[in-house]
């Protein structure tokens, strides 16, 4: 399999792509780019500048919070999951470490990149910032859900 339809292929399984059809899947692969990690290689680092969303193609990325000076482990991600939807929109910094649990792949989407991508293709821009839209949505309800659930935990 050569590589750009291996990168086809590998877009196809993340869920924030749903909505792009094969046209969408080609011209995105133009300005995404594969990046291999061995274990504990880093993704990002917490409060450094966003400038890119990335993408698990393979392997699994641990991201790491630092609190009161130590290292703990708030999730782990898989295959298919995304990370930095925020740093492609806003831009601000990071606001957790995310390395490699296992050797990984992942799909970088920097954020100059995204922008020439919606310039010069907005339909497929529109369709990737829908399903990022979704994405937020459906975390931001998590938190509310996670929340509430809190509130409602006798003391």
């Amino acid at each position: 399999m050569n590589i750009n339809k291996e990168l086809e292929y590998l877009i196809t399984e993340i869920p924030i792509f749903n909505e792009l059809d094969a046209d969408d899947t080609q011209v995105l692969s133009q300005y995404l780019f594969p990046k291999e990690l061995q274990i504990g290689g880093l993704v990002c680092k917490e409060g450094q500048h966003g400038s890119f969303l990335s993408f698990v193609a393979a392997g699994e990325l641990e991201i790491v919070k630092t609190l009161d000076d130590k290292e703990v482990v708030i999730s782990t991600i898989s295959e298919g999951a995304s990370l930095g939807e925020m740093a492609l929109i806003d831009g601000l910094t990071r606001s957790a470490t995310v390395r490699a649990r296992k050797n990984s792949t992942i799909l970088i989407l920097r954020r100059d990149d995204f922008n020439t991508l919606l310039n010069k293709h907005p339909e497929v821009g529109i369709k990737i910032l829908k399903g990022i839209a979704r994405l937020l949505s459906l975390n931001l309800r998590k938190a509310s859900a996670q929340i509430t659930a809190k509130i409602g935990e006798p003391t």
